[in-house]
């Protein structure tokens, strides 16, 4: 007799959860560019993104299809000029990432604690 194994749905796995890259590179030369770079660093910010480095932001996802929600709106709010690029990589690889650091070394981002609803 097989046994049926059940898959725990509220039990969130590191290869489910992903986490969402938004990389970009923008003018800055006039007054206009400056006003669209801080329209869409604003929108990340409000969004829940947090910036690893300079103008490379990340944002913890639950799933693939949460983290492709983003990625749309991170296309809806494009700037006219410049380039913007989104990566999603699993939590697990996330974890796996090598940080180097100069001098002064400083503590990696810890990733968010899980909240469960019901």
């Amino acid at each position: 007799m097989k046994k049926k194994f059940k898959k725990n749905k509220n039990k969130l796995s590191k290869i489910e959860n992903m986490w969402i890259f938004a990389m970009f590179d923008l003018p800055v030369k006039s007054s206009a560019n400056k006003r669209a770079y801080v329209r869409f660093r604003k929108l990340l910010l409000r969004e829940g993104f947090s910036m690893l480095q300079f103008s490379v932001y990340a944002k913890f996802c639950a799933s693939r299809e949460n983290a492709a929600k983003y990625c749309k709106y991170i296309e809806a709010g494009l700037p006219p000029d410049g380039q913007v690029r989104v990566v999603m990589i699993t939590d697990k690889q996330f974890g796996e990432m090598a940080v180097f650091y100069g001098r002064m070394p400083e503590k990696p981002e810890e990733p968010p604690e899980q909240l469960l609803l019901f």
